[in-house]
């Protein structure tokens, strides 16, 4: 990944990434050796928004699964895991994903903190071995403070992230089992929103109509089994995320959006809203571009995993586990068929961004993640854009079941 002439050399590139990691290694095992009572020494539970994940089994497992949605029920299931918690958490999650945490109560909480986090991030690893796998690409993602956010953080990013992986992996042999991963990605649904105007660009109508499917079945198959009252205490739920999000409640310093940007510096709810709406509006388009002028994979996976965070005005620095992928996916291309000007340092950028995001804006009050993603997204609007042009005819091949672009 890097001739002698540039900064970032095969030396620096083998050294950089152990340093950090050792770093992060330290201040994991102190963060824990500081902790009491399975309290961090924030005051928040060893696993931080994963003890709403078990609370939220344990109300459902005593046949009460609505009452997740009702905050100081949920405070009440937090407590049981962890007695001297005072920490208030929330649950705004569809029946969907409810359904697959629904067990995480059988177990103690620390087990299920660490069944959990172990088995995604399992699923995670195996994902990106299919993209890169070599000595240097395993140090860089062991290190790379994504992860380690996510872990911090007992979140479902690694499960996510897999998904959305694997449904770009399985597009153009298996469109079908493609549809099925899109489908069960709508447990989070602000990070499956842009995968079919993705499908549409490219005809991809097997893949549209299986994710379509997969989604009503995964949501209807969580709603039977936990009760038709969770629909309207979700969608309540839905006001109170809205209400946190607009007056900072939800710190806007670990959210990587053009929303939190613009509430930090002062603009007005209206003013941020429509601001990042217009954003929004220009990575679809340019996702859409990369879809339908270029048929190279690690683009198309790049400028999807990129606009999606440019989309949604709801995420946290977790979900920048995500980034991995569009790193990986740029980085093979630079070093295939060579660099481009600037894009070495934004692939830095983008593999810092997780662990630089929040003290940044903390001290500048300035939210730097949307101006790494889009330039995340442009470096792959110019690499298609000197890509050969694809015709808009979809050929689909009847011996293999796969979609190709010609």
């Amino acid at each position: 990944m890097g001739r002698n002439t540039h900064w970032l050399n095969r030396e620096r590139l083998r050294i950089y990434p152990r340093i950090v990691l050792g770093l992060i290694v330290v201040v994991f095992i102190t963060w824990v050796l500081l902790s009491k009572d399975m309290l961090d020494p924030k005051g928040k539970p060893l696993g931080a928004d994963f003890i709403a994940f078990w609370a939220a089994s344990h109300i459902a497992l005593a046949g009460h699964a609505e009452d997740a949605y009702n905050l100081p029920s949920l405070f009440k299931a937090v407590q049981i895991a962890v007695p001297a918690s005072q920490s208030i958490f929330a649950w705004y999650y569809p029946p969907s994903f409810y359904l697959v945490v629904l067990p995480l109560a059988l177990l103690p909480y620390l087990a299920a903190y660490l069944t959990f986090i172990l088995s995604t991030l399992t699923c995670y690893l195996l994902v990106l071995r299919r993209i890169v796998f070599n000595t240097t690409a395993k140090w860089c993602l062991a290190a790379f403070p994504g992860l380690w956010m996510n872990v911090f953080h007992g979140q479902n990013a690694f499960l996510t992230a897999a998904l959305a992986g694997t449904a770009l992996l399985c597009l153009r042999r298996r469109p079908i089992l493609a549809g099925v991963f899109i489908g069960l990605l709508t447990l989070k649904p602000q990070l499956a929103v842009l995968f079919p105007v993705a499908l549409l660009a490219i005809g991809a109508w097997r893949t549209l109509i299986s994710a379509a499917l997969t989604a009503l079945c995964f949501f209807g198959l969580g709603t039977a089994a936990l009760g038709t009252a969770t629909i309207g205490g979700c969608l309540a739920s839905l006001g109170d995320a809205r209400q946190f999000l607009e007056s900072g409640v939800l710190p806007w310093a670990k959210m990587p959006t053009v929303f939190a940007f613009l509430r930090l510096i002062g603009t007005p709810v209206i003013g941020a809203y429509t601001v990042h709406g217009l954003v929004a509006a220009g990575a679809v388009f340019a996702m859409w571009y990369v879809w339908r002028r270029c048929a190279n994979w690690e683009l198309r996976g790049a400028a999807l995993f990129a606009a999606t965070f440019l989309c949604s005005p709801y995420l946290f620095d977790y979900d920048l586990a995500w980034l991995a992928f569009p790193i990986g996916w740029l980085a093979l291309t630079g070093l295939r068929t060579g660099w481009l000007s600037g894009e070495r340092e934004v692939l830095v950028a983008a593999w810092l961004l997780p662990l630089a995001m929040d003290p940044v804006a903390t001290v500048l009050h300035l939210q730097v993640a949307p101006f790494v993603l889009s330039a995340l997204l442009g470096i792959a609007v110019r690499r298609a854009a000197r890509s050969p042009r694809t015709s808009t005819v979809i050929v689909h091949c009847q011996d293999n079941g796969f979609l190709s672009a010609r």
